[in-house]
């Protein structure tokens, strides 16, 4: 209910009122509270936890299940979210979810943003700027010689078959190679994601194509990674060695969990040789390293026998 200036009281649409508040506030979040406690799939009766609308739009409006209400609802909030930040995100929650829904974005309801569409790549030529392509790698990894590894790296791109996911602004850039050499699982080689990527909430939509894609595949992240939560929260298992976290999805077999574990346990990041970017840049940085040490070492030497 709502009351003009004059006293007259109103009968006003909750959704509607609740849409142009948003508008004027663009708040990070908007609850709507709701009996049923979110949105369900009609084939398989399951609630759905999440909805990318930039990525999933077009084919759930195809859904036969999509009506109705149900179909008002999922249009209004596209409309919605269209004219908010990125970041914002809509939350339609059970009344006693809401404590937990304040806090943070899982919960038992279903959450909607607007996300960003995914691309996939199989080639260097469909990057219409390569130096673009290199820039993004390199991105928040500036460090001795790192550069010149990202040259070496993608030069080797060039020579294999790789998927690149990615987002329109290049917020987040994932490389995964398909199995080779008899193996049945792909390899993450490098999952780049700016701060701005993990607010739009963009690596779960790129987690969630490289999934459709790919049955079973494996990576590697350092464990001071801050973002080390959402891994575990996307793998279906995981092993932590020397200061290394591995991860997989899909596997599902108990010989091949322990065979992985195994070559881990003895090898770590290296059983997967120079295909992860972050190790081969962890290498260039302490060879580097280690000859910028060796010449100021032997500077001092060299200034004695000019002397």
């Amino acid at each position: 209910m709502a009351e003009t200036a004059e006293g007259q009281v109103l009968n006003v649409n909750a959704d509607v009122a609740a849409g142009e508040l948003a508008r004027s506030l663009q708040p990070l979040k908007i609850v709507y509270l709701s009996e049923k406690g979110g949105l369900f799939n009609g084939d398989t009766k399951d609630k759905i936890s999440a909805i990318n609308l930039d990525e999933e739009y077009d084919e759930l409006m195809k859904q036969w299940w999509v009506r109705h209400g149900t179909r008002l609802k999922i249009k209004e909030l596209k409309e919605l979210l269209s004219g908010l930040p990125r970041s914002t995100s809509v939350a339609i929650i059970q009344p006693a979810d809401l404590q937990q829904q304040l806090i943070t974005d899982s919960g038992a309801g279903t959450l909607i943003r607007r996300g960003n569409k995914v691309h996939v790549n199989t080639s260097l030529s469909q990057f219409p700027d390569i130096e673009a392509f290199k820039s993004i790698l390199v991105r928040d990894r500036e460090a001795l010689d790192s550069k010149a590894t990202i040259d070496r790296y993608v030069e080797g791109l060039g020579e294999r078959d790789f998927k690149a996911y990615f987002d329109e602004p290049m917020e987040a850039l994932a490389i995964v190679l398909p199995p080779q050499g008899g193996s049945s699982m792909a390899q993450l080689a490098t999952f780049a994601i700016t701060k701005a990527g993990w607010l739009t909430n963009v690596a779960d939509n790129v987690m969630a194509a490289m999934k459709k894609d790919f049955g079973k595949f494996v990576w590697t992240v350092k464990t001071d990674d801050e973002n080390l939560t959402w891994f575990f929260d996307k793998a279906d298992g995981s092993l932590s060695k020397d200061g290394e976290t591995m991860f997989w999805v899909g596997v599902e077999s108990g010989e091949e969990v322990k065979e992985l574990m195994t070559e881990f346990a003895k090898h770590g990041r290296a059983m997967f040789g120079d295909i992860n970017l972050e190790s081969r840049l962890q290498k260039a940085a302490k060879a580097a390293l280690r000859m910028a040490g060796a010449d100021q070492r032997a500077t001092p030497t060299a200034q004695q026998a000019r002397a």
